[in-house]
């Protein structure tokens, strides 16, 4: 019997969060999605409010709820509105979705922590948004940097050390 949780973050261009955050210790698996938008179903060519986002299922005796978004926030730009590199728009905002108050709490903490070590030049501004239902993205998309290592991606670690202690 496993006790695994599962995170819900978005943080710009779904493949690059998914490639990164697959190695992490205590992350189970990944899967690429939309996420907070107004349609059911979506797909990559109608995804209308939606984010491309992850979903990270995660053993919590490993890492938490904590440590996932502290690397979340080390590997995209969260001081840009609706935009990581090259992409534009709300589908690449940065935003957490949170299932309950317990993790509305960790993020806006967290949130404090990043904004008050003034490492990114501007203010965070990650969105925390309701969990709405979480819908897979198409296979093309699933896994996309281990089958094209060349492929797009404009997520990288951009801090080696953490934000939380």
């Amino acid at each position: 019997m496993t006790n695994y949780k599962k995170a819900y973050i978005a943080g710009g261009c779904f493949w690059g969060m998914e490639d990164l955050f697959r190695t992490r210790p205590g992350i189970i698996d990944t899967e690429v999605g939309y996420i907070g938008g107004e349609n059911e179903n979506p797909t990559y060519r109608n995804h209308p409010g939606h984010a491309e986002g992850i979903e990270l299922v995660y053993d919590p005796s490993v890492t938490s709820f904590k440590e996932i978004l502290d690397y979340f926030f080390r590997i995209h730009n969260p001081t840009t509105v609706d935009r990581q590199g090259n992409d534009r728009g709300s589908s690449y905002r940065s935003a957490i979705f949170f299932q309950n108050e317990e993790e509305k709490a960790i993020a806006e903490e967290v949130i404090k922590i990043v904004d008050d070590s003034k490492k990114w030049d501007g203010k965070v501004v990650t969105t925390l948004e309701p969990f709405t239902p979480f819908w897979p993205a198409e296979p093309e998309h699933q896994d996309y940097l281990v089958r094209i290592p060349n492929g797009y991606t404009c997520h990288f670690e951009r801090f080696e050390e953490p934000f939380i202690s």
